[in-house]
């Protein structure tokens, strides 16, 4: 039977050890004593865990990881959606790890973008042989850039990278970051909301959105490329 994490699953002798090497692992998990009992874990098999308690906090820290574990139940944003704006810019592997246990649940996690899904309370044998999976899968797909293109306008994921008509156009982190969830979603006005949590995370104020959505028209050279929607949010126009 699936239980909690034990002092006894720390300790057993014969807990298979990871045969995959060391991964960066961003655990997202509101409980504390929960996000001590997985660092311990993960890292007495050699992995290097970094804990967050909010969703605005794993936003910002998932590009330094390999593998993120997610807890959905989240004090400030929405699991499904903090992991709908992980996968959006990132194609690290998640996994949840939560409580949500039903089977429309894991449809809804699985349809957000995790790579797996773990129901509270679960083993730790368990555990470690999904995360193992899930990296064999991840490290087995060819390693090629994401370029997301727009009209004349090319953005290299990978490279973080923006040109338009050819030539470079020199933009800053969060610009990156604003102008690849727009062009992500090229057809979808993205609500002001989700911009500044998925961008900025705990750190903005509404005239930051506004700022680097000016910033970034004088820089593309015209008001077009992004759309105004009053009252809602933000698209990527055409040109």
């Amino acid at each position: 039977m699936s239980q909690h994490i034990t002092a006894s699953d720390l300790r057993g002798s014969d807990f298979l050890q990871s045969a995959s090497g060391s991964w960066r692992v961003l655990v997202v998990e509101k409980d504390q004593g929960a996000l001590e009992t997985l660092r311990a874990e993960l890292g007495r098999h050699g992995h290097q865990v970094k804990g967050v308690h909010t969703g605005s906090a794993a936003l910002q820290a998932h590009e330094s990881a390999d593998i993120v574990l997610i807890d959905f139940e989240l004090p400030d944003i929405d699991g499904l959606e903090v992991c709908r704006g992980i996968r959006t810019l990132s194609d690290v592997a998640v996994i949840a790890v939560t409580s949500w246990g039903s089977e429309l649940d894991r449809v809804l996690g699985l349809q957000a973008g995790a790579d797996d899904y773990v129901v509270k309370p679960y083993g730790c044998r368990e555990l470690i042989a999904r995360m193992e999976a899930v990296m064999r899968r991840v490290q087995a797909k060819p390693q090629t850039a994401k370029v997301i293109s727009h009209g004349s306008l090319r953005i290299d994921v990978g490279l973080r990278e923006v040109s338009l008509e050819g030539r470079e156009v020199d933009v800053t982190r969060k610009e990156f970051d604003l102008l690849c969830l727009l062009a992500s979603h090229p057809r979808t006005v993205i609500p002001r909301k989700r911009i500044m949590q998925q961008v900025w995370g705990d750190s903005w104020s509404r005239r930051t959105v506004d700022t680097h959505v000016s910033s970034l028209r004088a820089k593309l050279g015209g008001s077009d490329w992004i759309i105004t929607v009053r009252g809602v949010g933000f698209r990527l126009g055409h040109i």
